[in-house]
């Protein structure tokens, strides 16, 4: 019995024995664990702090970093989530130690003005299924380990600086929904491993550089509802395999090298809701299946080669808001049935070849906002139904045939902010009721042949921005419109009486009001006005003239028309040999300082008409532009100076001066001056004649404006001041007259605001050259001249005699980063280097979706560009130009 008592005690103490040795392990486990559990929290709070980015909270205690802005744990205390999205952070992204966070599933940087290379260690992030690092100014190449993020849903990387090809690897991201690489400079083509992300709605490369054909495994991403690879150098035709796409709801093909037709296989697409393929290249004419898209809310075909009328399916489309022909070869009659189109915001059909009148079923379209129809052969009368427009904005018929009057419902348009009508046939007066549109920003109505009396009054209208009624019939006095109209002109009218000058007229360039005979007043180059009393008199004493010549006109006719006959028949004697002497002495006008300056003269005189406005070409602030023919067929521009400057004795020097500069002068960029004639009585200089004709008729020609696209507007050299200006009025398509006023004022302007809305914004291959152009012209236009660059900037390298350099200047010239770059080193004759100002762009990002603002300084120019999400500006990043040493 004891025996077994004592075994039983002996088991049940071992069983006791095992239990506290169990329970220990436990507990030393347990604490192990929570050990390295609060190890792990403690590395993560101390990466969020060493980060500097939560400053606030650098108190040296890791205990509350679940609290800290934009973070949020799991129940464990580990982050799950960093979402510091619009948060100005300003600094690397490397200062995030990516690879603490080991529980991640939520990263949002985005728009938080970071900048460097993303690291390897995002790769690490293996719980990550949202990555958003857009709008920033990361650098760099995509790195492959992005691949491992298998989780992934929604990845975007738009709006940075990246480079490089697009990875392979992210073919592995098959979790994907949305990728948006759209915004940086990756070039290459289109990985075919894409086309294995079989879940993918949303897919966009738009604003980059890639290039190809596209994949045609592309058809496998048959639950893509947003296709974008809009402003790219893709070529080829338009894949047909596209029509696999039955989801779709936006297809962005724009600004690419597309050719060929469009497809029949985009009529499948049945869902869509916006089509773009504009700025490209194709051909043909728009395909009957474009008329099975019921859906279209946007149809954009403009800047292509397509020919053909407009088809009357279009017509049908009756959910569209906005249509964009414009820019193709598009002939024939507007369809009658486009009245249909009832839902429309905007239509533009401008710059095609268009024929007929003006249907009167444009009346329907009562939600339209902006009408284009600019540049066509458009004839007939504006029909009385446009005033049916009530929502109307923008109306823009310049350059077309129109003929009749004005109807005078066009004053039912009391939204209306721009009236283009220019270069067409319009007769009859301006109808009063323009001028109680409120909303009025510009009128252009000129070169028309409208008539009667200008039937604005001071008041009458909000301030205008624009008033052109130039190169028309009209007549009567000058209203002063100077305290309500920014710019004006009433140039090449019959317009008389006294300029106003109340309120600043005569601020205004002399241009505005020549070709007017019977002008007067305080603008320079016209006479004084005289005053009343004296005006009395003379109407008294030309009452009396007249009388007397109604009595003596009579007594002396037959004996002058004797004398006429004598002296006809011998002129025509003395023509013959002074034209036999002409041939025989003279020859060419083109060596005209070896020529007959008085046989020069009259040839001139008579090839002009003595300078009759017919032939008129151009006017500026000190002279008029005449086209001449002269008798051994050549054909010279002659530029004929202003009276008033004519009559200035101190300006015969100066005028000598610049005559003797040109002469000399032979460059490309500057017209041959071949002669000129200087007397007090008439004034003028002989030009080789441009068949282009000046800048300013090629920008107020909408044909030819949209022809100079941004690639031909980059100019080289010119003297500093001028060449700010001609460049601005290139970027502008106008003369930069108001901005130069505000610049005067140090406003801030916005460089979209600024840029010929003729031409598409420029695409990432020419943006840089147009906001270099732009800032180098404000730097040319400082208020202080010894602030603006010199001459010798834009001519910075000099050679010796053997082509190598010894010298370079560059005194504020621009050189992006490619400074650091420069290698002095292969100058081994280099004698001496000035970099006297050094400009460079460095990407500077922001919340604000404006587009670039220029801020001008005496000694600074910035430059901000905010790139918006949405494919219009497919430009680079948010760029600010800063001069980063001086010495």
């Amino acid at each position: 019995m004891a025996p077994s008592v004592s075994i039983s005690i002996l088991i049940v103490a071992l069983w006791v024995l095992y239990i506290l040795m169990h329970s220990t392990t436990m507990v030393i486990a347990a604490g192990s664990v929570a050990a390295s559990n609060s190890s792990a929290l403690e590395l993560e709070a101390k990466a969020l702090l060493e980060s500097g980015w939560w400053s606030d909270h650098s108190n040296g205690t890791f205990l509350n970093h679940c609290e800290f802005n934009g973070i949020k744990c799991n129940d464990g205390g580990s982050i799950i989530e960093i979402d510091l999205g619009g948060v100005h952070l300003n600094d690397a992204i490397s200062k995030l130690n990516l690879s603490s966070f080991p529980n991640l599933v939520r990263l949002d940087l985005s728009d938080c003005w970071l900048a460097g290379r993303i690291s390897v260690e995002i790769g690490t992030l293996s719980k990550l299924t949202h990555l958003d690092l857009s709008l920033n100014s990361l650098t760099g190449k995509l790195p492959p380990s992005l691949g491992n993020l298998t989780r992934l849903v929604k990845f975007n990387i738009s709006s940075n600086s990246i480079s490089g090809s697009i990875p392979k690897e992210l073919g592995n991201l098959t979790n994907l929904l949305e990728l948006d690489l759209g915004g940086n400079y990756f070039i290459g083509s289109i990985p075919i491993a894409l086309c294995l992300l079989t879940n993918l709605t949303y897919f966009s490369v738009q604003g980059n550089q890639l290039t190809g054909e596209l994949p045609l495994s592309l058809a496998n991403l048959t639950q893509l509802q947003t296709f974008d690879i809009s402003s790219n150098l893709f070529g080829g035709s338009i894949a047909k395999q596209l029509g696999n796409l039955k989801n779709l709801l936006e297809l962005r093909l724009s600004d690419n090298e597309f050719t060929g037709a469009i497809p029949s296989a985009l009529g499948l697409l049945t869902n869509l809701s916006i089509l773009d393929l504009s700025f490209n290249k194709i051909n043909g004419s728009i395909v009957p299946e474009i008329g099975l898209l019921k859906n279209l809310s946007e149809l954009d075909l403009q800047k292509n080669n397509l020919t053909g009328p407009i088809p009357l399916f279009i017509c049908h489309l009756t959910n569209l808001v906005s249509l964009s022909l414009s820019m193709n070869q598009i002939n024939g009659h507007i369809p009658l049935e486009i009245g249909n189109m009832k839902n429309l915001n905007y239509l533009y059909i401008n710059d095609n070849k268009l024929i007929g009148p003006l249907p009167s079923s444009l009346g329907h379209l009562i939600n339209l906002i902006s009408l284009f129809l600019d540049s066509n052969q458009i004839n007939g009368s504006i029909p009385p139904e446009i005033g049916n427009m009530k929502n109307l904005s923008n109306l823009n018929i310049n350059n077309n045939k129109l003929i009749g009057p004005l109807p005078s419902s066009l004053g039912q348009l009391t939204k209306l902010s721009e009236l283009l009508l220019s270069h067409n046939n319009l007769t009859g007066s301006i109808p009063s009721q323009i001028s109680y549109l409120q909303h009025l920003n510009a009128i252009d109505l000129s070169y028309n042949t409208l008539s009667g009396e200008i039937p604005f009054k001071p008041g009458d209208s909000q301030p205008l921005k624009l008033l052109d009624l130039s190169c028309n019939n009209l007549t009567g006095n000058i209203p002063d419109l100077s305290d309500s109209v920014k710019e004006v002109n009433f140039s090449h009218n019959s317009f008389h009486g006294r300029i106003p000058n109340m309120y600043g007229y005569q601020n205004y360039a002399p241009s505005a009001f020549i070709g007017n005979k019977d002008l007067c007043g305080d603008v320079k180059g016209f006479p004084p006005c005289p005053s009343n009393n004296r005006s009395i008199v003379h109407q008294s004493d030309n009452r009396s003239i007249v009388h007397q010549i109604k009595f003596f006109v009579p007594l002396i006719a037959f004996p002058i028309f004797l004398l006429l006959g004598y002296f006809f028949r011998s002129q025509c004697r003395v023509r013959k040999m002074s034209s036999e002497l002409r041939e025989s002495k003279n020859g060419d006008l083109f060596s005209i300082w070896n020529y007959d300056g008085k046989i020069a003269y009259e040839d001139i005189i008579e090839a002009t008409e003595g300078f009759d406005i017919r032939y008129c070409i151009g006017t500026g602030g000190y002279g008029s532009v005449y086209k001449a023919q002269l008798p051994n067929g050549k054909v010279v521009a002659l530029k004929k100076l202003h009276r008033l400057e004519a009559e200035d004795p101190n300006f015969d020097k100066s005028f000598r001066n610049e005559v003797k500069i040109l002469t000399e002068i032979r460059h490309r960029n500057i017209v041959k001056l071949h002669g000129y004639c200087l007397h007090k009585r008439c004034m003028f200089l002989v030009y080789e004649y441009m068949e282009r004709g000046s800048l300013f008729c090629v920008l107020r020609n909408n044909a030819e404006a949209v022809e100079l696209d941004w690639m031909k507007r980059v100019t080289e050299k010119s003297d500093i001041y001028s060449f700010g200006v001609v460049a601005l009025e290139i970027l502008m398509g106008r003369h930069p007259g108001e901005l130069l006023t505000s610049l005067s004022s140090s406003q801030s302007v916005m460089l979209n605001e600024i840029l010929d809305k003729r031409l598409p914004p420029p695409n990432r291959l020419v943006a840089h050259d147009v906001f270099l152009v732009a800032a180098i012209s404000f730097a040319c236009l400082r208020a202080k001249p010894k602030s603006r660059p010199t001459m010798k900037s834009w001519n910075g390298i000099i050679c010796n005699d053997g082509g190598s350099v010894i010298g370079i200047y560059m005194d504020g010239i621009y050189v992006g980063d490619k400074f650091r770059k420069f290698k002095f080193s292969s100058l081994p004759n280099l004698v001496k280097s000035k970099f006297l100002e050094y400009w460079t762009l460095r990407e500077h990002p922001s919340t604000n979706r404006s587009l670039p603002s220029f801020s001008h300084e005496p000694h600074s120019i910035r430059i901000f560009l905010h790139l918006p999400k949405s494919n219009m500006w497919p430009i680079p990043k948010n760029w600010e130009i800063l001069k980063i040493f001086k010495y």
